[in-house]
């Protein structure tokens, strides 16, 4: 009877730190998204009025800490990670702002570490370690946002596990579509990409014979396979509003 009753207390005990973790998810799921509704428009942020409210964007940043990792689900994790990159980012480069370019801090990516279920962590580690490669799914590039203009569009709302398929193939469908990140040139019958396309080229191709049978998916208007590619220069400059 004793090993009985030790036993349930266990089952309760943990259930309730599981249900406590579910919570913590979903509160900081919550906040992020009002966060972002409330600074990001047509993919850019408002930096400016972010710098006089650093707080906000500083709170959700240290709530990644208290995150625990192993108690959630697969596409808890994966959403996770996303919303972390895309609010780490707007949190560095509010701190540092003004600037330029994230390059224009050195470490932005690959040197600068921050807490995320209390793992240390660069921007590089999170992306790729945490993500690309464990999940091999090519549509997270379209969810990342670097902070750049040549970067595919902020979404002004926080990814979930229960939409994330949706919510992918959403800024997928919505950067494939978008003339500007995919100029197609019929009377040149060429196409230029993104760098995006040459940079992770072999993730795309886990999931297509080429890359323009990855983006034809997508597309409303499918690119004939004869056309020539080109990948036009990454443009750095900052998404500020």
């Amino acid at each position: 009877m004793k090993n009985l009753k030790l036993t349930i207390i266990t089952v309760l005990l943990s259930s309730l730190s599981l249900m406590a973790y579910k919570q913590n998810i979903n509160e900081f799921n919550q906040e992020a998204d009002l966060f972002l509704k409330k600074y990001v428009q047509d993919g850019k942020v408002d930096y400016k009025r972010l710098k006089n409210n650093f707080e906000e964007v500083d709170k959700l940043y240290q709530s990644l800490a208290s995150v625990n990792i192993k108690e959630l689900t697969k596409n808890e994790i994966k959403a996770l990670y996303i919303n972390a990159y895309n609010i780490i980012v707007i949190r560095q480069i509010t701190e540092y702002y003004p600037l330029k370019s994230a390059l224009d801090k050195n470490g932005f990516f690959d040197k600068v570490k921050h807490n995320v279920g209390g793992e240390m962590l660069t921007l590089d580690q999170i992306e790729k370690g945490k993500v690309i490669i464990p999940f091999r799914d090519p549509r997270v590039h379209f969810a990342f946002s670097c902070a750049a203009i040549g970067c595919p569009e902020l979404a002004n709302f926080a990814y979930t596990a229960d939409k994330l398929d949706a919510q992918l193939d959403e800024r997928t469908s919505n950067s494939i579509n978008n003339p500007d990140f995919i100029k197609v040139k019929e009377n040149q019958n060429l196409v230029e990409l993104s760098m995006i396309f040459k940079w992770y080229e072999k993730d795309f191709k886990m999931k297509a014979e080429n890359v323009i049978s990855y983006i034809n998916q997508f597309r409303e208007s499918k690119i004939p396979s004869s056309y020539n590619i080109n990948h036009y220069e990454y443009d750095w400059s900052l998404n500020i509003q």
